[in-house]
């Protein structure tokens, strides 16, 4: 396929055609291991020079660690011009023909550019996987990817992508968006017809920008200390819908990856389930005091278990974590 250097042209030449989350599929490799990149709050202004930094990492970590798949978890392009600033941004993944999922962040339609506007330009972008709004299901961006199997056209592990929406719509309650209603019955109707279809509870992964509620008490976890930074209070919402419970429930979901806070970086074990931040991976458009980088997320095909790792805009590994192994390892 030929390589796409300027997507504007693209999305005017594509937007009579079907998305292309229906044509990429997505599967385990020979050695049944599937690597994922996580992105997070890039704050990306076009024009601006401190976001250079954020594309020359981006650009490193990309060729260093050859992933699978590539997920931005939400504040990506915070700045004018809005469709330039995705251009630059998804331009690295079509070029090297890597697919891409996104899922927006409080910040992503503050520049005249609305939810709706966004998923309708960034779906018919080459190797997107992003999907149209789900009829009756609050927000854009609620999705499921199906990993398949190394060995055979059947199911092996599940994505879910989901809107974690922006601020607080209720009054007399300040702060930041929770999954509505709407979301937490689409997920676990979801994973219901996943098992169905599959015959088993499958692995799966779930990304979105603002962290859970349960964040909060699971850095505490005394029993299971968090490995990696907290430098900054979890910004959860103070609203609690009951997304980590239907979780908890469905059985499916092993780790959660969010972004949101820029200075925290680390991996709790809360009743089973990884909560997870991603590395900040912006320039110097907006806050944080680490050095930018992404979460590695390297799943395994079989296992209820996956390996994680920072990677850093200078080369830097650090913070290897097998899951659950480090967390459930007798002391």
């Amino acid at each position: 396929m030929k390589k796409h250097s300027n997507l504007i042209l693209i999305i005017l030449l594509m937007v009579t055609t079907p998305t292309w989350s229906q044509e990429v599929n997505l599967q385990f490799n020979a050695d049944q291991t599937f690597k994922i990149i996580q992105f997070t709050d890039m704050h990306i202004k076009a024009r601006h020079p401190a976001s250079e930094a954020a594309f020359e990492t981006m650009v490193k970590i990309l060729d260093q660690e050859k992933p699978d798949l590539v997920v931005y978890t939400g504040d990506i392009v915070t700045g004018k011009p809005v469709n330039k600033g995705w251009e630059l941004v998804l331009n690295p993944c079509v070029e090297r023909e890597i697919p891409f999922a996104v899922v927006f962040g409080n910040h992503d339609d503050e520049n005249g550019v609305s939810r709706e506007e966004l998923t309708e330009m960034i779906s018919q972008i080459p190797y997107s996987l992003l999907q149209a709004k789900v009829k009756d299901v609050h927000g854009y961006g609620n999705y499921v990817l199906e990993v398949k199997s190394a060995e055979s056209d059947g199911n092996a592990a599940l994505l879910y992508c989901m809107d974690s929406n922006a601020y607080s719509t209720l009054e007399g309650v300040d702060g930041y968006g929770w999954f509505d209603l709407s979301q937490v019955a689409w997920y676990q109707k979801q994973s219901q017809n996943q098992q169905g279809k599959n015959g088993a509870v499958l692995p799966a992964l779930a990304f979105f920008h603002i962290p859970l509620p349960e964040y909060r008490d699971a850095y505490r976890n005394e029993k299971n200390p968090a490995i990696g930074v907290r430098l900054e209070d979890e910004c959860a919402p103070k609203i609690n819908t009951g997304m980590f419970a239907a979780m908890l429930q469905s059985g499916d979901v092993m780790g959660t990856f969010v972004g949101h806070d820029h200075v925290n970086d680390y991996m709790s074990y809360y009743r089973g389930i990884a909560l997870t931040y991603g590395r900040f991976s912006g320039g110097k458009t907006t806050y944080g005091d680490l050095p930018n980088g992404a979460r590695v997320i390297l799943l395994k095909e079989g296992e209820r278990a996956f390996d994680s790792w920072i990677r850093t805009g200078s080369g830097e590994k650090l913070l290897p974590i097998e899951f659950p192994a480090d967390f459930v390892r007798e002391k």
